[in-house]
């Protein structure tokens, strides 16, 4: 649980600033819990220039609370919580001085949104909040205002979470509640989780991810992990003591996050996944004959491939289909061994490129149509999908033909340059698996919206 707050002060000298204003928000990774919003009178004037700049008076806060009026309830809302905040030394240190002159020790674990955004959003121009949160799409209200500043902090919090592929945040907050003794047993765990699309992350006891899986039903999914039989599903049972996730709203960036996460993490239950998922490959070939050739061989790291498949058989099967349905040679294609004219000549299905008959110029053009539709070649595409809320859609980067990750945007926002795109994505991995796994839903059509930058 996080506690993500905001705090306005009277200006002045240091650790003699006052408490104006302060929003709390407790957080539990996916929604607001519980707020706290609070005028505070501060019992000392305000510096003129911070009332410029927040617009609150000495006159609006004589008949808010004192402090120690309040107190009570922030202790009470950010416990068992850390703190976040932009610039979280300052907030945490005012509120422990203002604790401090009333006798009372407040500690709590910490973590700054400032910090956090020059680790995994790298290279913007500023942190400031204004700056930032307007960088990255996140609508903003009542600037300077706790309120306002305290929920783009949120907004910007849950972007964090998402890009933060090796889930150090989460596991770091898993491992405090651990030592606390706080983890549940699996049925209080399976209440927490939702049926939702996403991927979910099992952590074992120092909260370090275990196994990562994807589902359209996380809840559902995640309880057959606990009532299975099988080796795999009985270990995770005794070693499992949270399972965190992350919804997606869209089924295709949950198979993204899943395959990039199991390889930069390596979970131990996960070991079937840690290579490429597609051991076979269907390459185009330019090999000086006047006729282009297909292969299917098995894939090697420094090739591209049009497609890729689980294994050789899956490999094969397509081919014979791909071949039928673009009216290709299978001696081209591989499938048949043969010196001469291939097997469908004599069934008059091959138009005779096997034995030079054809013409190289109309066969090649059918060959091109292939890898058209299974190659984003040098495009610039922005795919849009399903969000995790009404209001909002998912958005995966395709930059000179190659996936450069994904992220998500308010329906308020409009995304269409690609240097915006840039600081909302999280930057993933390109290779053959992702290729295939966004190549098999444009095919099928499973996605909302396909946007063509360059046309913008």
């Amino acid at each position: 649980m996080y506690a993500i707050l905001d705090i306005e002060t009277t200006g002045g000298a240091f650790n003699e600033e006052g408490i104006t204003e302060i929003a709390i928000y407790r957080y539990d990774g996916h929604e607001v819990v519980d707020q706290f919003i609070s005028l505070v009178n501060p019992e000392r004037e305000i510096q003129p220039f911070v009332v410029n700049l927040t617009g609150i008076n000495n006159k609006m806060l004589r008949n808010a609370p004192k402090f120690y009026e309040v107190a009570k309830r922030i202790v009470e809302i950010t416990n068992d919580c850390i703190l976040v905040a932009h610039n979280a030394n300052f907030d945490y240190r005012i509120l422990r001085t203002e604790f401090k002159r009333l006798g009372f020790d407040f500690e709590r674990k910490t973590l700054c949104t400032v910090e956090l955004s020059k680790e995994l959003i790298p290279g913007l121009e500023s942190y400031k909040l204004g700056k930032l949160v307007r960088t990255l799409g996140i609508p903003m209200s009542d600037r300077h205002r706790a309120t306002g500043d305290a929920l783009a902090t949120v907004q910007l919090f849950k972007l964090l979470l998402a890009k933060d592929s090796q889930k150090k945040i989460i596991s770091s907050h898993i491992k405090l509640e651990v030592e606390k003794k706080l983890a549940p047993k699996l049925l209080d765990i399976l209440d927490d989780l939702p049926s939702v699309t996403g991927v979910y992350y099992i952590h074992g006891k120092k909260g370090e991810i275990i196994y990562i899986g994807k589902s359209k039903n996380i809840k559902r999914r995640v309880n057959q992990h606990f009532t299975g039989s099988a080796r795999k599903s009985k270990k995770i049972q005794l070693e499992v003591v949270k399972v965190t996730y992350e919804e997606t709203g869209s089924e295709l960036i949950a198979l993204l996050k899943e395959t990039e996460e199991i390889k930069v993490n390596r979970p131990k239950y996960n070991r079937s996944k840690k290579g490429s998922v597609y051991s076979y490959g269907l390459r185009h070939i330019e090999n000086g004959s006047s006729y282009h050739h297909l292969k299917i061989e098995k894939v090697k790291q420094d090739q591209k491939y049009l497609v890729t498949y689980k294994n050789h058989q899956e490999a094969r099967s397509a081919l014979y289909k791909i071949t039928e349905e673009y009216e290709l040679c299978q001696k081209l294609t591989g499938l048949d061994k043969v010196d001469s004219a291939c097997f469908m000549y004599t069934v008059k299905k091959c138009h005779g490129a096997c034995i030079d008959e054809e013409n190289a110029n109309q066969y090649n053009e059918r060959v091109q149509s292939l890898i058209d539709k299974h190659t984003f070649k040098h495009q610039n595409l922005l795919i849009v999908d399903k969000g995790r809320t009404i209001d909002e859609r998912s958005a995966i980067l395709i930059e000179s033909g190659e996936y450069k990750g994904f992220g998500f945007y308010n329906l308020n926002y409009q995304v269409n340059n690609i240097e915006v795109l840039k600081a909302i994505i999280t930057p993933m991995q390109n290779n053959s698996d992702v290729q295939h796994i966004i190549q098999s839903f444009l095919r099928r059509k499973k996605v909302m919206n396909i946007i063509d930058l360059d046309e913008n």
